[in-house]
This record gives C-alpha cells, structure tokens and sequence, in this order.
C-alpha cells in the first residue's frame, strides 16, 4: 500500500507567536502543531467535541520529540505536516514537521496521542470505524 501524502495546514507567524526579537518562542511550535492535528481530523470528518460528547473519548498527548533545525521569524508563512506513521488500539504515533512555504525544515517532531475515556482518564481502544480511516 503506498503511504498517503502528508496533510499540510498552513500558518502565518504573528507578534503573539515571538519573543522580543521577533523570533518564534518555542512554546508556539507546540500550538502549531497541535492546530494542524486538530484541523487533520476535521478533513476527515471528525468534529472534537462532537465526539467526545458522544462517544466520551478525546486523543490526548502521550509523548513528543522536537528537533528544532532553524528559527521561525515574524510574518513567516509556514506549512504544518501531519502523518500516521504508526497506529496502534489505543494510540496514534504522528510524524510532523514545520517548515516555511520555501521548503526550508525548521522543526521535525514525533507526537503520540492515545485514545483516553475521558471519564477515567484511561487509554482505551479506538473505535473500530475511526480506527480504519487513520490507518497510515
């Protein structure tokens, strides 16, 4: 089976985004990634809180790793990469990267988010129907 294409969500660096110097503080490459997973899902039909109020589930963050190549800059339009790389019953590993429009890498990261009842707060197998559309 070929590997899908990335799915890529664009983003734009604003002042809110940097420090002082205009450079991008660290914790905002978080939000950016964490945005391009949660507009992913909504590509393939899936509204969050729709699905936690039905089904008590949410996909929570178990593990990151960053490596941060290069610095993004105020006013910089970046592209944000999402893709499955491993799925597991209870969790999804992703690989993402930032990078800007000219194809520069500034960050490469690999997130696993499992599947939690959010009731108990304890990972759980995702549902069958979901778990076939995040196959990699």
């Amino acid at each position: 089976m070929a590997e899908r294409e990335p799915f890529r969500w664009p983003v734009r660096v604003y002042w809110e985004d940097t420090d002082a110097g205009g450079v991008v503080y660290h914790a905002s490459y978080l939000r950016f990634l964490e945005r391009a997973r949660s507009e992913w899902l909504r590509a393939l039909g899936v509204n969050q809180m729709a699905y936690k109020e039905s089904t008590g589930l949410a996909f929570l963050v178990r593990e990151m790793q960053l490596d941060f190549l290069r610095a993004a800059l105020l006013d910089d339009e970046l592209s944000i990469s999402v893709a499955v790389k491993e799925r597991r019953a209870a969790s999804i590993l992703f690989g993402q990267t930032i990078d800007r429009v000219d194809g520069t890498c500034l960050v490469r990261a690999s997130v696993r988010v499992a599947c939690v009842d959010v009731r108990r707060m304890r990972p759980v197998p995702m549902p069958a129907d979901l778990f076939a559309e995040l196959t990699p």
